[in-house]
């Protein structure tokens, strides 16, 4: 289940450097990378790692790219619940805190199971010894990140 979270957790990464127009890479753009150039990213570390099938690329391809489809507007969503939420603290909103506070975490909900879900079908086409090498390379979740996942959940440090 680990393992399907960092690839929600990717797509919600993704979606918030998309909506924050961050440099990426060696500070050359600021542009956030386009979908498909955030999964290849990841099937290539995956790949490397792991030393994929050409049939497991594509697998893992289609994997990710649905769960990142699926996750990035509930991101888009998730930070501007976080922006309003800012505002409604400042304004003492209390009755819009807790309206927005039960969004959030349905979201957050919906993004976890989302990248979890994704990580587990890609765990299941896995060899065995490729499942061992991911998981004692730290697999996709934990702190830090890990290889293949997004690199944590969408909790508070997603917030814009």
């Amino acid at each position: 289940m680990k393992t399907l979270s960092r690839v929600v957790a990717l797509g919600a990464l993704a979606s918030a450097a998309m909506m924050a127009q961050r440099p990426f890479g060696v500070l050359s753009s600021t542009t956030a990378p386009d979908p498909t150039t955030i999964v290849q990213n990841q099937v290539d570390r995956l790949t490397k790692l792991l030393t994929l099938t050409s049939s497991q690329v594509t697998e893992a391809t289609t994997l990710f790219t649905t769960a990142l489809t699926a996750v990035t507007p509930l991101q888009t969503t998730l930070n501007g619940d976080w922006q309003a939420l800012q505002t409604a603290v400042k304004g003492n909103a209390t009755a819009t805190i807790d309206q927005l506070a039960t969004s959030i975490g349905t979201l957050t909900g919906q993004i976890t199971d989302i990248q979890n879900r994704a990580d587990a079908a890609f765990y299941a086409i896995l060899t065995s010894t490729q499942q061992t090498t991911l998981s004692s390379s730290g697999g996709f979740g934990g702190p830090g990140g890990g290889p293949g996942g997004f690199g944590g959940g969408p909790g508070p440090r997603a917030r814009p």
